[in-house]
């Protein structure tokens, strides 16, 4: 299996993974030949890469920290509670923790696994699909920093709940295409304090949880929003979601920007040490990231394009490859894999997605 953009999707590509909407309804099955019209109606929707299995990656296996029925429940329901506080009603806690638990359990079986978030999302569902991405990351950390298990409860429903404040923004300005207005950008950062309105008062969310939605954009050297606190007088529960925030937007596609790959995230991350997140979150994050994830496809400094294959913990930057297609562009179909810590001469010179 294989990551491909959207535009690079051709007619009877096979669907490797399960492509769902914001409900839990499957778009696509796996499995399933793409037409013309599957295409078209990808790319109306905003998706813009999928999965697919064919003879060059068939023994492809790309794993993730959560599997996909713990993430589509988390990503119903945080659908579910974005349109209930439309509605004035209040956010189910008890159903909130059973999310987060499920994530935590998903977590500790897979301690070993890279972190790869392979789910495909449209940019509609960008703010259901982030804060689930938010959570897992979060708990992530939090359990790399010795949480007991209430402790990454807590920090994983204020993780999850982060961004609930949004829905008293108006969507236009939420998924607008092009660069906020001033005005617009000074309404958009109220959703800090909307969120910690919603959650303080809500049955079973706890003080702190709340407060995670309140600080989650405050920055380490102070220049953050909404109260401009630095250092250790901001929690680290929002120290944690900060770095996690700010991670999974960048490698995402939003509704005005395209995502990045995750190596421009991760030097974005290091040179913001000390200044907008805590200098001792982003190396416990970086720890566990596959800067070139499984199933991405990438260019060598000898021209050749290959597929990889298997993440090198220790050596993220150089992973293990195999090549698919030579430096004139033809097929190889017995390409053998490469790892690039054994190959000093030769490296990474494009993520091509």
């Amino acid at each position: 299996m294989r990551k491909i953009l959207i535009e690079h999707a051709k007619e009877g590509d096979i669907v490797a993974r399960n492509i769902f909407a914001s409900n839990g309804s499957i778009l696509l099955s796996a499995g399933v030949k793409l037409t013309y019209k599957y295409i078209e109606k990808l790319q109306e929707l905003g998706i813009y890469d999928i999965y697919i299995e064919d003879d060059l990656s068939k023994d492809v296996v790309i794993e993730d920290v959560i599997g996909e029925e713990t993430r589509i429940e988390a990503r119903k329901f945080m659908a579910e509670t974005m349109e209930k506080i439309k509605l004035n009603k209040t956010v189910n806690a008890y159903e909130a923790m059973r999310i987060v638990d499920n994530i935590m359990d998903d977590i500790l079986a897979n301690q070993d696994v890279m972190i790869s978030l392979t789910d495909i999302r449209s940019v509609n569902d960008y703010t259901f699909a982030h804060s689930v991405n938010v959570c897992v990351l979060s708990l992530i950390l939090g359990t790399s920093l010795g949480y007991d298990h209430l402790r990454l409860r807590e920090l994983g429903v204020g993780a999850l709940l982060h961004d609930i404040g949004k829905n008293m923004i108006p969507n236009d300005i939420i998924n607008k295409p092009g660069p906020l207005t001033p005005e617009e950008f000074e309404l958009v950062k109220k959703h800090t304090t909307f969120g910690f309105d919603i959650l303080k008062g809500n049955a079973g969310i706890s003080s702190l949880t709340a407060y995670v939605a309140l600080a989650h954009h405050e920055r380490y050297d102070g220049t953050g929003y909404p109260r401009g606190i630095k250092g250790d007088d901001i929690h680290e529960f929002a120290r944690i979601v900060s770095v996690a925030d700010v991670f999974d937007a960048i490698t995402s596609n939003r509704p005005y920007k395209k995502r990045e790959n995750p190596h421009v995230a991760v030097e974005y991350l290091i040179s913001m040490e000390g200044h907008q997140f805590d200098p001792a979150m982003v190396p416990k994050l970086l720890e566990r990231i596959a800067v070139y994830p499984v199933g991405s496809t990438v260019k060598l400094s000898d021209g050749t394009i290959g597929l990889v294959v298997e993440v090198n913990r220790y050596m993220p930057t150089r992973p293990k490859v195999k090549p698919i297609y030579d430096c004139r562009g033809d097929k190889m179909n017995d390409g053998k894999t490469v790892d690039l810590m054994n190959e000093p001469s030769l490296f990474i010179v494009e993520d091509m997605g």
